[in-house]
């Protein structure tokens, strides 16, 4: 016990709290040429409508920008010289504050070589960068074509999607964009509802599997650190997705609540490694199906506003033991 204690003494607490802070104030900037569906993407995103759309290309004149809370979703003016408006730059400036830039095309028009030079400026701004290829609804038969011949000319194969009827967005552009930035995933299950239990899954899920591979580490011990922070970061995200402001103490209170004190919850694990190979599985195990329990415990309380009983917390995190295994084996 005073072992455990001198390593809860030793976590950053507070760099915690500040990286999950940090993560709600991410920003995405969308980017792409005259008339490529961005306005369209930005309302479907949101659910409603915050940006100007028409069928006149330009519609866009200056940044529209529509802030959520702490987080903003960017949508530019169009590249190329409508309205007599140097819009490259404009677009540029917006997308040099971005964490993340979605480049969206439209592949009525094709991808031509004018989009690859906007890649290429893009890619000077030393943000991550993902492609999308915007109104495939419209280009069925040709779709495959369009989508070889923007592979050649960009050197990537973008992303097929539909703003105008929401096609691709949920299954790829959204894995994508974690995938390239994985800050953005508080700041998007934060500010868009209809994705919000997806997000909130996939969080607890990756921190699940990341707790399960550090409890194969052979040496008892030496995981708790990790697996401790890991799980009070879990907590703090799915806390600052519902809309809840916790410190790190207050996680660690939750998540004691939840599974019971911290030396019995990590003992069974570290006892296990004392075999070896097998019982550096059967740790990993452990903590795997520790670690989901509690995150899925954690959203059923932040989804009550921070109203379920402690016994009742417990109850959950008994029964969503029982159903981790099947849940952590199964593809999304």
């Amino acid at each position: 016990m005073k072992d455990l204690q001198v390593v809860l003494k030793g976590l950053d607490w507070h760099a915690l709290e500040h990286e999950v802070d940090q993560e709600a104030r991410a920003r995405l900037a969308i980017v792409g040429p005259v008339n490529s569906g961005k306005s369209t993407l930005f309302n479907r995103l949101h659910g409603r409508k915050l940006s100007a759309t028409a069928a006149v290309p330009g519609t866009t004149r200056d940044i529209v920008e529509h802030p959520v809370g702490p987080f903003s979703l960017v949508d530019t003016p169009g590249f190329g010289e409508v309205w007599g408006v140097d819009r490259a730059a404009i677009a540029l400036e917006a997308a040099r504050d971005a964490d993340l830039i979605l480049l969206l095309l439209d592949a009525v028009a094709g991808v031509r070589q004018s989009d690859h030079d906007l890649y290429v400026r893009l890619q000077g701004l030393r943000r991550p960068i993902v492609v999308a290829l915007n109104k495939t609804d419209l280009i069925k038969k040709d779709l495959p074509w369009v989508l070889e011949n923007a592979s050649q000319i960009l050197d990537l194969r973008p992303i097929p999607v539909s703003a105008r009827t929401g096609k691709g967005i949920t299954q790829e552009l959204i894995p994508a964009l974690l995938q390239a930035q994985p800050a953005l995933t508080v700041s998007l299950a934060r500010e868009l509802p209809a994705i919000r239990a997806q997000l909130v899954s996939r969080l607890i899920r990756q921190t699940a599997w990341f707790s399960a591979l550090i409890s194969l580490e052979p040496v008892p011990g030496l995981d708790i650190p990790l697996q401790l922070a890991a799980q009070t970061r879990m907590v703090l995200r799915i806390a600052s997705i519902y809309g809840q402001s916790m410190q790190a103490s207050h996680a660690r209170e939750l998540l004691t609540t939840i599974a019971g004190s911290l030396l019995s919850r990590y003992l069974g694990g570290q006892l296990a490694k004392l075999v070896p190979v097998l019982g550096w599985i059967v740790s990993g195990a452990i903590s795997g199906i520790g670690t989901y329990a509690i995150g899925e415990a954690a959203r059923r309380y932040f989804e009550a506003d921070g109203k379920l009983p402690a016994p009742d917390l417990q109850r959950l995190y008994r029964n969503l033991r029982k159903l981790a295994p099947r849940q952590l084996l199964r593809r999304r």
